[in-house]
């Protein structure tokens, strides 16, 4: 990819945590912990989504994808995070940090389109379960997972072409942690009125009306809660739909506030603390709400567990590799 870029600077330096200098070594264990738990999880869905024939369904195959996305799209994040609290700062070249921000609006983009598509899929089948089969065919999923990392793609490009655009004359230091949009603005010596519009109204586009497809989905949700007859369905149901509920809002809430709201800057402090939740707080909370608190999930996993240590009890004996469950 080619960056037309004519400014100056051909590097940025990320300061990172810089005024919490103490803590980085703690705050480098933690992120770490969290990434490995990440990336973790979010394989064990893949995996137990592939291999149990019982979860290959519209449902699943959207928890998949996004599993999938969540491991790049924190991949993208949270290793330069972790080399900068090592290094108490690190220098990234210009090339690299359009790079970062292309695959981080794509990855944040492809994951908001994923999350409407999965609300949308369990409206139908809450509300129309008697078509959710015609409505939400295998074909149709997958024209909708397409079409949402599509989207992504092609989102991506425009806020990082016309970052690109900016003229850096220096300072080249980013007091963040990633090449994030509204830091590499606010560093540019050009005029920067049309990208804050833009970026303005992309965001709005992407994430609002994203956030109200969301939304309406899961109004209609409970609605439709609301007339099950037995109160414990209502309550485990409302249980499941709110966790959901909880982890979208915290994943647009943060996104929104850092992004919808144009010629009003944060200060980089707390820049810097909304958008921990929304690249690497949320790509853990999603495989734990999705999955671990799923029934059918959880017998998936237990059986595939059960048929390891029984494949590996029989390896030891001197057995074929055969289980059968």
């Amino acid at each position: 990819m080619l960056y037309p870029n004519l400014s100056t600077v051909t590097e940025f330096q990320l300061l990172g945590f810089q005024n919490l200098f103490e803590w980085q070594p703690l705050l480098f264990a933690i992120f770490l912990f969290i990434y490995f738990l990440t990336v973790t999880g979010n394989v064990l869905i893949i995996a137990v989504v592939s291999w149990e024939q019982r979860l290959h369904s519209p449902m699943y195959t959207f928890l998949k994808h996004l599993s999938f996305l969540e491991i790049w799209y924190t991949s993208t994040i949270v290793p330069l995070l972790l080399a900068v609290l090592l290094a108490r700062g690190q220098a990234i070249s210009f090339p690299a940090c359009m790079t970062q921000l292309y695959f981080f609006v794509f990855f944040g983009a492809t994951e908001c389109f994923l999350l409407a598509m999965m609300a949308y899929d369990r409206y139908l089948a809450i509300c129309s379960p008697l078509h959710y089969a015609s409505l939400m065919s295998p074909e149709m999923c997958t024209m909708l997972v397409a079409l949402s990392w599509l989207t992504g793609v092609g989102t991506g490009f425009l806020p990082c072409l016309m970052i690109a655009q900016l003229d850096f004359c220096g300072p080249n230091r980013i007091n963040h942690f990633f090449c994030d949009l509204p830091p590499l603005i606010q560093l540019s010596c050009s005029s920067v009125f049309t990208t804050e519009m833009v970026i303005f109204v992309l965001s709005i586009a992407v994430l609002c009306i994203c956030f109200v497809l969301t939304l309406v989905s899961y109004v209609c949700i409970v609605s439709s809660i609301l007339k099950i007859p037995s109160a414990s369905g209502r309550v485990k149901t409302f249980s499941t739909c709110g966790s959901h509920l909880a982890v979208v809002t915290i994943y647009y809430g943060t996104m929104i506030s850092m992004y919808v709201r144009p010629n009003a800057h944060l200060s980089p402090e707390l820049n810097k603390v909304i958008s921990v939740f929304y690249t690497v707080i949320t790509p853990l909370l999603n495989p734990v709400i999705y999955s671990l608190r799923n029934k059918d999930f959880k017998e998936a996993l237990r059986k595939m567990m059960q048929r390891g240590c029984g494949l590996r009890s029989s390896r030891g004996r001197g057995a074929l590799p055969f289980y059968s469950v």
